[in-house]
């Protein structure tokens, strides 16, 4: 499965980034730092058996025999397992009434369930055998051989189509709604590990940005950020940093570019802390900025203001990113999403996937709850100069939104 690591490697051409990752160890650009970690607790049993129950419930209300999802991460949120996607297939059926039936290759079955947690039935089919063959009698066993199967909505088709012709008799539709009932709205244990990741995050841009030295290039600054990431504890998960006239363009440019004065430096930086996911952008200036540079920096910073404002319970979360934009197109930026201006969505929601439903985006209406998390992060670009970027997430409570990081104060203290 893609992550979001891999997408903005690809997307910019790979200089850009400092892919420095899992197997990396703190170098002395990191010492002095401590885990931050150590308390965070991962998700538990009782959490994922409720989860499973929820669901089951609203598949019985709903007269749908399962629910199938292969590896991903609506498979670790009901099972815990963390598995990648391939072609071989690794998939699940969360029946209506019943355990859940986990089909995989035999080899990797040792694999696979070390990190199942709740109860189930794992079924190994071997490389001459069909995993759908498997997966149909899963359902039949669990008392749905035919009628409506729910499909977790990332689910790849080629399961899908091997699953309904082994099957034979399925209508297959969107599990979409199902999922986002759960997933959308975020549980203490989640917040909490949310939390954590942010701070770590934080953290490392705190230490990071006092490092920086004229002729670095972003492949540099993001060692050193992924390098801070681990020694505070942090699983790095992405670390992309824009130089000069590439912050212009919000996943950055394929010409290389390196620090020098008054250069803008966009950083857009996250971790994981037991799947969990941080999402931090701050826009810093190497020396002197430019009263442009400052005025820009301090219009997206009264975005993010306005976003926060905008959200309260029950709004549709669309309007979060009108408000916005109305604002910027009031200064003279836009309109839209024409540049110079804010070419994206306000932000987007977030959990163990970094980029998730609901988007604070014009049509999307889905009614703000509290338990839902977003980043917020309204940015300006001005194509061949410069781009500024802010970004902190938040979760939404009955009072008003919290934010997990508190926003940047100003141009000369981002962090």
């Amino acid at each position: 499965m893609w992550s979001r690591r891999a997408v903005l490697g690809a997307a910019t051409a790979l200089p850009l980034i400092g892919l420095a990752g899992e197997g990396l160890s703190a170098t002395p650009a990191a010492a002095g730092l401590a885990s931050m970690t150590a308390q965070a607790r991962p998700i538990g049993v009782e959490e994922r058996r409720a989860r499973i129950a929820r669901l089951q419930a609203l598949l019985v209300e709903q007269k749908i025999g399962a629910l199938l999802m292969e590896s991903g991460s609506s498979l670790e949120y009901f099972t815990g397992i963390k598995w990648h996607r391939s072609e071989r297939t690794t998939a699940a059926v969360i029946p209506a009434r019943g355990a859940v039936v986990v089909v995989t290759p035999a080899f990797e079955e040792p694999s696979v369930r070390e990190t199942l947690q709740v109860e189930g039935d794992v079924r190994p089919w071997n490389e001459h055998e069909s995993p759908f063959d498997r997966i149909a009698q899963a359902l039949k066993d669990r008392g749905a051989p035919s009628g409506l199967l729910a499909v977790e909505p990332t689910t790849r088709f080629f399961i899908v189509d091997g699953v309904r012709q082994a099957g034979g008799g399925y209508e297959i539709v969107s599990g979409d709604a199902l999922v986002r009932a759960l997933r959308l709205i975020k549980s203490p244990a989640e917040l909490a590990l949310m939390q954590i990741a942010n701070d770590v995050t934080l953290a490392a841009l705190a230490s990071v940005h006092t490092r920086f030295q004229a002729g670095m290039r972003s492949a540099d600054i993001a060692a050193l950020m992924d390098e801070a990431t681990l020694a505070l504890g942090g699983a790095p998960e992405f670390s992309l940093v824009l130089l000069n006239e590439a912050s212009a363009y919000p996943h950055g440019s394929a010409q290389p570019q390196a620090v020098r004065e008054s250069s803008t430096i966009l950083m857009d930086c996250g971790c994981t802390v037991h799947g969990y996911q941080s999402d931090i952008s701050r826009t810093f200036v190497f020396g002197q900025p430019s009263p442009r540079q400052r005025k820009t920096w301090n219009t997206v910073k009264r975005g993010q203001e306005i976003a926060l404002q905008t959200a309260t319970i029950g709004v549709p979360v669309g309007r979060i990113d009108d408000a916005v934009r109305g604002f910027y197109e009031r200064e003279g930026w836009g309109p839209g999403y024409r540049l110079p201006g804010l070419s994206h969505r306000t932000g987007h929601g977030i959990g163990l996937d970094g980029h998730e439903s609901p988007y604070l985006v014009h049509n999307d209406a889905t009614p703000l709850q509290a338990g839902m998390c977003f980043s917020d992060e309204p940015g300006i670009y001005i194509p061949g100069e410069f781009g500024v970027r802010l970004e902190d997430c938040w979760h939404m409570t009955e009072g008003g939104p919290k934010l997990f990081t508190p926003l940047a104060k100003s141009i000369e203290a981002p962090v």
